[in-house]
């Protein structure tokens, strides 16, 4: 997978540079690990922002500027906390925002959030896409699976966007 890691992120690289975009991550499950795949390509630092692991709720309202409400109403693996999650890594200076938060495993999972459990929104300025993802598999499975899910969206969304931040019909 690793290798797959490496060709989505140049590919998509590729297309942020292009365009003249930066990207921006904001991780809780993944601990990093989308930053990762991308700064494993030589050159990133010419299309990558920023990293921000946001795996406390505090991290997340602090440095995204997601609400309290949220995280209290929705709770931190959610479609409103990845979102803001997405936009507040926008806000920041980026122009495609990419965030995932989930339930790696083993423990924290419930019947309604069980373990596997991966929101990720993608983002750009006025538009976002959210979608919830079942991985199986231990935590490493559930993470890998994660990354590699959160770049393949970012570079189907990029695909979709135009280089104004319009989005075409997918």
């Amino acid at each position: 997978m690793a290798a797959n890691l490496e060709i989505l992120a140049e590919e998509l690289g590729a297309l942020l540079r292009t365009r003249g975009w930066v990207i921006g991550t904001a991780e809780s499950c993944t601990g990093g690990m989308v930053a990762a795949a991308i700064t494993d390509v030589a050159g990133s630092s010419a299309w990558f922002d920023e990293g921000l692991v946001t795996y406390a709720n505090n991290s997340k309202q602090s440095l995204l500027g997601v609400s309290e409400a949220q995280l209290a109403d929705q709770g931190a693996v959610s479609k409103a906390v990845v979102e803001a999650m997405a936009v507040g890594v926008l806000g920041r200076g980026s122009d495609l925002g990419v965030a995932t938060s989930g339930v790696a495993g083993p423990g924290g999972g419930t019947s309604e959030k069980p373990v596997g459990t991966v929101w990720f929104a993608w983002a750009v300025a006025g538009h976002r896409l959210s979608e919830c993802v079942h991985f199986s598999g231990g935590r490493p499975e559930v993470r890998a699976q994660a990354t590699y899910h959160a770049l393949m969206g970012a570079l189907e969304y990029m695909k979709s966007v135009s280089a104004e931040g319009v989005i075409s019909t997918v």
